[in-house]
């Protein structure tokens, strides 16, 4: 077996914060629903990346604790947002985000 190749924590954090801002950019600029869930996906997948990567460098499973709570999250935020979207696509036949305001509990 060859030896495993250490990467630099920074380098990690940089990427985590590039998707982050990806994310983030997507939020604001996109009005279609599923695009906003898809950059939402992309921003919590950056955090846990940051929380794994300081979990291993520091040797402690607090990271990957954290990981599973944004797995559920995300899990949480996929079942919600299908029933969001179906009532969307239902009522006025377009994902547009800001007709969400029009439906009514």
């Amino acid at each position: 077996m060859g030896t495993a190749v250490a990467i630099p924590l920074e380098h990690v954090f940089l990427l985590a914060g590039a998707l982050f801002l990806i994310g983030f950019t997507g939020v604001l600029v996109r009005r279609n629903v599923i695009f906003l869930l898809m950059s939402l996906e992309i921003m919590m997948n950056a955090c846990g990346l940051a929380f794994v990567a300081a979990g291993a460098r520091w040797a402690q499973a607090d990271g990957q604790i954290m990981y599973m709570l944004i797995l559920s999250l995300a899990a949480a935020e996929v079942a919600v947002a299908l029933g969001l979207v179906l009532q969307l696509e239902r009522r006025f036949r377009h994902l547009d985000i800001d007709a969400a305001s029009e439906l009514g509990g």
